[in-house]
């Protein structure tokens, strides 16, 4: 048993229970594509032990559920328990800096090239003591609840050691007892190459000690590469997710961020999970990413935030990929954690319906951290994670953009906040 899974059994008491008076219910189904979030008017949901046993139309409500405890959504809306996708939920410092600098006119590269960005939090975070890493990401997931999150990944990549890398893994591990929300791990090593090594006695370290070691440990189920100028290439790419998959660890990708690098067919070539960033991918990656099954994971707080064009979420859409959204949340290029607001901006900057970016930080993006059976939709069997929004529907919420509008969030049946 996992250890995102083994804690649904070990951390709760039975949790049973009844959600009515449900304005607008989005159940955001297996089915329907991507903008099928299988909307329900004056709805209801059931949940036994922390697992939905029933959702629909209140009417409908069996007579044999009517007696449970029960909660008033007050005629709001509930979704489920957002899904963030993709985080650098643990690392040390801020770059406050580097963005007065890009708004000076220099450029990702130039800060990197200057011994800014992901080498500076690299420096911070392998100074801060694991404790204070673990104090901080738990605030941050505290506030993550409170706009609906559910469910995080948490990669690594600011370590960029053996032992570094160990750390922030075994942070994650420190802090699953003490939050509600669900964790899923990836391995970052890959981020770039450390000042104090070349990039093939890395690469070479991270293939035969870190993985290894990751693996018969147990601390990450996903290993992941940032192909861009700067960091990896794509040749790096299959030697070190070769290595992830032979000890069984499923592979994701940073690609096409800064420039057209043949992501798509890259992670259509490997097989990867997800492929994220995505803002240069040509027609021929996406098309072979849709052939594939990959998800694409849109990203639009790191565009944003480098002022650069964002993925054409619209074109992915066209051509059969399913897209997840997420944060990205970063100390540099996406420094904040607010999903809701990234999901505004995947419809007004990457062309998303709102119904499709929902469906986006739900159930493809519980696909995307391999908890699609879990998490990621309001049907029975499923985790009874679920938030209530005040707002009338989907379309409402992400055009009226409000700091949150998360009333209550549930996870397991019980509430959080």
């Amino acid at each position: 048993m996992r250890k995102e899974d083994a804690r649904l059994t070990d951390t709760l008491a039975t949790s049973t229970g009844l959600l009515t008076d449900i304005g607008w219910l989005a159940t955001c189904p297996s089915e329907g594509g991507q903008d099928g979030i299988g909307a329900i008017e004056h709805a209801a949901v059931a949940w036994r032990d922390g697992v939905i046993e029933w959702a629909g139309p209140q009417l409908d409500l069996p007579k044999a559920m009517r007696e449970r405890p029960t909660h008033s959504a007050g005629g709001r809306m509930v979704i489920p328990g957002l899904v963030d996708c993709h985080t650098h939920l643990v690392f040390g410092g801020w770059r406050s800096d580097e963005f007065r600098r890009r708004l000076a006119g220099e450029s990702y590269l130039d800060i990197a090239a200057s011994g800014g960005g992901i080498r500076k939090t690299m420096r911070q975070t392998r100074e801060a003591e694991a404790l204070n890493l673990q104090s901080h990401a738990l605030d941050c997931l505290t506030e993550m609840q409170a706009l609906g999150v559910t469910t995080v990944e948490a990669k690594t990549g600011y370590g960029l050691s053996f032992d570094d890398e160990l750390k922030l893994l075994n942070v994650v591990e420190a802090i699953r007892p003490k939050t509600r929300s669900r964790l899923v791990s990836t391995l970052l090593a890959a981020h770039v190459v450390p000042p104090e090594c070349n990039k093939e006695s890395y690469i070479q370290m991270i293939v035969n000690e870190l993985i290894p070691a990751v693996s018969a440990q147990g601390l990450a189920r996903f290993n992941d590469i940032f192909v861009e100028e700067g960091a990896f290439t794509i040749e790096d790419a299959h030697q070190i997710l070769d290595a992830g998959r032979r000890h069984g660890l499923e592979p994701k990708l940073h690609v096409d961020q800064l420039q057209d690098g043949d992501g798509g067919r890259l992670a259509a070539a490997v097989g990867a999970v997800s492929a994220d960033h995505l803002e240069f991918t040509r027609p021929e990656g996406r098309q072979a990413m849709a052939a594939a099954g990959t998800v694409g994971v849109c990203l639009p707080f790191a565009s944003l935030y480098l002022n650069q064009p964002p993925m054409d979420g619209r074109a992915f859409v066209e051509d059969g990929v399913s897209i997840a959204v997420a944060t990205d949340f970063n100390p540099g290029s996406a420094p904040s954690y607010d999903l809701p607001l990234a999901l505004m901006l995947a419809c007004t900057m990457s062309r998303l319906t709102p119904s499709e970016a929902l469906k986006g930080a739900t159930r493809i993006a519980a696909r995307a951290v391999g908890m699609e059976d879990q998490v990621g939709s309001i049907e029975p069997g499923k985790r009874a994670d679920f938030a209530e929004l005040s707002a009338d529907n989907v379309d409402e919420w992400l055009y009226h953009f409000r700091p949150n509008v998360c009333v209550r969030t549930w996870i397991d049946g019980q509430p959080v906040n």
